[in-house]
């Protein structure tokens, strides 16, 4: 098979099982493990949890109310510009927040809630190496799930449309329970995770077509060959697309000198300042409690799925004000009334097929404004979208009452206090229960200048936009932010420094060193990865080279 090199790990692949790993001891006395820390000798960072909850609060917008009745739902509208909201990120697709959620479904995993998390220090014990591996799709592999599969190719779901135009795309196979046909369609996944929005599921599902396409491409390949040719593109788009687009190309070729040169393996090292281990790569709690939920800021809270859905409350249709407001054909990220948002664990109606070109470039793509413009994500700020307030898990569901408004859509917290259903709320209590350090001491560690409080703000990064300085939430936070905050601070003052509203916004020197050190770490740490097997390796097939997502998932299609 031309370009395939067998890989020398387990074909049945996987983690077995849930990983519990980052409610470790709080000053472990291990190195490493399947958890670790970046910044061990660093002091933990303390603030009362109701400073916690306040910053928390505050960190969530508003919901996006229409000028002429506030107790309506708005959308900006769909003009011909390429930007068409001033809280989105030009050059950076909104596709790549889903592309981050589904990598980090590939390497963490902790079933336990917030509460249960300090609770349970034995957690450390017995785990397997954090890899780029996939386990969230292949699982343990076809001898030991095989209803994931069929052959050599992934088992896929039903057919989905653009509305009533055939489309490529297909659902998650799906279990209904034949005693309670009513009961939620639970998809049969690697990890159920990939369920939880309708965005992720279809990626999901794509990548399954991917891997199918292969097998297609190359049928004398066995299942192993067809895994590891998958896990490398994905890695190299993991690097060469992802991380470039998330922190700046100059970071990544400061860590890859060699990036992109065909150059000998002993030039190809990565150069890791604070991302390092003695025998096999961890997971820095830096990284998965802090750092890596950059992506939280990047959703919007508004998606096209494809430009065929035209409806509104009812889904025929749309109505000439639900028009005015932005609303026709799309969806709310997430919705108390289940058919305006994209909730997920469930089947979901078929013509919601995605179209991926709203969503990824592709490789000399000319950009276009409109339905078929490619919609950017959201910056890199103190601010996530109103939807993530109420986390449909946490949360009791709105009464459907059209016409909906505000309230209807809004979804009130089932277990306010045991489980808040606010996420800024719940990253901030969980990075203080596993004693994090501020942000200004994890930028002191690796010299970087701090930000002074008085730069330090609570808001959106865009204009005329009202924002707070940190200190005035609460005293606690003065030269002591939480460091997820602080990530997201960081990136927001390095822009708005630039002074160029029109550049792309990427994550700043601490924020952005910790995310690409750890990937980069894994993958090169891992025997059976590209870097460390073939660092010269390209993205082909058949000479066709998958650069981008966007080509990837193009080439899946055909």
């Amino acid at each position: 098979m031309t370009n395939l090199l067998r890989s020398t790990a387990n074909p049945a692949g996987g983690h077995g099982g849930g990983v519990r790993g980052d409610n470790m001891p709080r000053r472990s006395s291990l190195f490493e493990g399947r958890f670790g820390r970046m910044f061990r000798e660093l002091p933990p960072a303390a603030w009362p949890a109701t400073a916690l909850r306040a910053l928390g609060e505050a960190m969530t917008a508003e919901p996006e109310r229409d000028p002429l009745d506030p107790t309506k739902p708005f959308a900006a509208p769909e003009t011909d510009d390429i930007v068409q909201d001033p809280e989105e990120n030009p050059g950076l697709p909104a596709g790549y927040t889903y592309f981050g959620q589904f990598v980090d479904h590939d390497i963490t995993f902790d079933p336990a809630s917030v509460m249960q998390k300090i609770n349970d220090p034995d957690a450390l014990v017995d785990f397997r190496t954090p890899r780029l591996d996939l386990d969230s799709m292949y699982g343990r592999g076809p001898d030991d799930q095989p209803y994931l599969f069929d052959g050599k190719k992934f088992r896929l779901g039903r057919d989905l449309t653009e509305l009533n135009v055939p489309s490529p795309r297909k659902d998650l196979p799906r279990y209904i329970d034949v005693q309670d046909p009513e009961a939620p369609h639970r998809a049969l996944i690697g990890d159920k995770r990939n369920d939880e929005n309708v965005i992720v599921a279809q990626l999901h599902a794509s990548m399954l077509q991917f891997h199918n396409k292969l097998v297609d491409e190359y049928p004398s390949a066995s299942f192993a060959d067809v895994q590891q040719q998958v896990r490398w593109h994905y890695q190299w788009l993991v690097i060469n697309d992802f991380l470039v687009r998330i922190c700046g190309k100059d970071l990544i070729d400061d860590i890859l000198p060699g990036r992109g040169e065909a150059l000998p393996t002993q030039q190809q090292k990565p150069k890791l300042g604070f991302y390092h281990h003695k025998n096999a790569p961890f997971m820095p709690i830096e990284f998965s409690v802090a750092a890596y939920r950059f992506g939280h800021s990047m959703v919007r809270p508004i998606y096209r799925l494809n430009t065929r859905l035209d409806g509104g409350d009812d889904v025929r249709a749309a109505t000439a004000d639900e028009r005015r407001r932005g609303l026709d054909g799309r969806f709310f990220i997430f919705a108390g009334v289940q058919r305006r948002g994209l909730n997920g664990f469930d089947s979901f109606p078929s013509p919601w097929a995605i179209d991926w070109s709203l969503y990824f470039d592709r490789t000399g793509q000319v950009p276009v404004g409109g339905k078929k413009r490619v919609q950017p994500s959201y910056k890199f700020d103190t601010s996530l979208v109103n939807p993530l307030g109420f986390l449909p898990e946490f949360s009791k569901r709105g009464v459907d009452e059209p016409p909906l408004t505000i309230d209807h859509l809004q979804a009130a917290p089932a277990r306010p206090t045991r489980d808040p259903a606010n996420l800024a709320v719940r990253n901030l209590l969980r990075g203080m229960a596993l004693e994090l350090p501020s942000g200004q001491a994890v930028a002191d560690a690796m010299g970087i200048p701090r930000i002074p409080d008085e730069r330090l703000w609570v808001g959106k990064a865009a204009a005329d936009e009202e924002r707070k300085p940190l200190t005035e939430i609460h005293e606690s936070f003065a030269n002591n932010a939480p460091l997820w905050y602080y990530i997201l601070a960081e990136s927001q003052e390095d822009w708005t420094a630039d002074g160029d509203d029109t550049a792309t916004m990427h994550l700043g020197p601490v924020g952005g060193r910790i995310v690409a050190e750890t990937l980069i770490g894994m993958i090169a740490g891992d025997g059976a990865s590209y870097l460390a097997q073939s660092p010269n390796w390209e993205p082909t097939v058949h000479g066709r080279r998958l650069a981008t997502v966007g080509d990837l998932l193009a080439f899946a299609d055909e």
